[in-house]
């Protein structure tokens, strides 16, 4: 179907949709609708459109940011998991318990506590009565839950899609109107080129409907060494000598938006062949023979895969050797690069928020 045509058509159900989200917030804005307040840190990570705008990686910040003089425990949906509730993910969990994301979490940060539930105001309660010491929580995913009153808000917009150029749902992709933008205390557009000019960014500042008292950042991605799925604990060969050894790649991708890993292999000057999945696919067995066939198209000792870290979560559970003799699955681990050497703005920001607002953990 023609993409102009589509939303045409779909346009009357957005707009029913916005009329819905416009009330809801409204109840919320006037106190009908209840948000729980709770007197201790609470930082929100979400965004306003459908797919990936890299809250993970951005939550990871703040976790390298923060962990080295707090308790910090992530709170997350966990979606997409067959578990139900309020559940404390650890290094063994089933990505069916505990989601993806939430795993790739624990298992690179093990004294941070990581949870999932639904239901963001009794994950808080749970965690709280579960890990009482807990001095900061970050909330992966929440900024349309607004039962609970996060007390920072960090709204991420994706350079490649923003929010002034898209439609609601489900003629577009955006899930709450651009006005939404206001609940925010910073706006950081993610997935910016690295080489972004000024002139561009004050382009981007006019279109946005932001407030005096919001800050506006840019954040790009850079990608860390190559590592094996399975043995870890190998040191698996640079993007260099992938190049010149095994240039034959094939990607596997069940992510929102592959196109930044894309553009950064491809600039290695690789034989890429694409397999690509929907966001936060699970792989099963029939998937693995699938991925098994491609890959065994490409010239034998001149191959590998290559995945994302969310990925590997998912294949590590079901991949073994049958399939995958050679052992030669990597994956790589996606890093924030703040433009303009803002981080230090940034990072005082956070820290400024977390040290004023500490305090017992009790409900008001």
């Amino acid at each position: 179907m023609n993409n102009l045509f589509r939303k045409i058509l779909l346009f009357p159900l957005a707009v029913l949709y916005g009329t819905a989200i416009r009330i809801r917030n409204i109840l919320f804005d006037n106190g009908m609708l209840k948000s729980t307040y709770f007197s201790m840190p609470v930082i929100n990570v979400g965004n306003l459109t459908v797919g990936g705008t890299g809250k993970t990686p951005h939550v990871e910040y703040l976790i390298n940011l923060l962990e080295k003089q707090y308790n910090i425990a992530v709170l997350s949906r966990g979606y997409k998991r067959k578990s139900s509730g309020f559940n404390l993910v650890s290094e063994s969990s089933a990505v069916s318990f505990a989601g993806d994301e939430p795993l790739q979490i624990k298992k690179k940060h093990e004294n941070v506590t990581v949870a999932v539930d639904k239901d963001r105001v009794n994950g808080v309660k749970m965690l709280l009565a579960e890990k009482p010491s807990t001095e900061v929580i970050l909330l992966d995913d929440a900024y349309q839950h607004r039962y609970i009153d996060a007390g920072f808000n960090i709204l991420l917009i994706d350079y490649n899609r923003l929010i002034t150029d898209d439609l609601l749902l489900p003629a577009g992709r955006l899930r709450e109107h651009r006005s939404s933008v206001k609940r925010a205390d910073i706006v950081l557009i993610t997935k910016s080129p690295p080489d972004l000019s000024a002139i561009n960014m004050r382009l981007i500042y006019k279109k946005l409907p932001l407030l005096q008292r919001q800050h506006l950042f840019y954040t790009s991605l850079s990608y860390d060494s190559p590592r094996y799925v399975v043995d870890q604990g190998i040191t698996a060969p640079q993007m260099e000598e992938i190049k010149l050894k095994y240039p034959n790649v094939l990607l596997i991708t069940g992510i929102a938006e592959p196109g930044p890993l894309i553009n950064y292999l491809n600039s290695f000057d690789l034989q890429i062949d694409h397999l690509q999945y929907p966001d936060h696919h699970y792989y099963k067995e029939n998937d693995l023979e699938k991925i098994s066939k491609r890959y065994n198209r490409l010239p034998d000792g001149k191959r590998c895969i290559i995945t994302t870290e969310k990925d590997a979560a998912r294949l590590r559970e079901n991949i073994n050797t049958v399939y995958f003799p050679d052992n030669m699955i990597f994956f790589l681990r996606i890093n924030i690069v703040f433009l303009n050497e803002d981080s230090k703005a940034f990072n005082k920001f956070i820290l400024d928020y977390v040290a004023k607002n500490k305090r017992n953990s009790k409900i008001s």
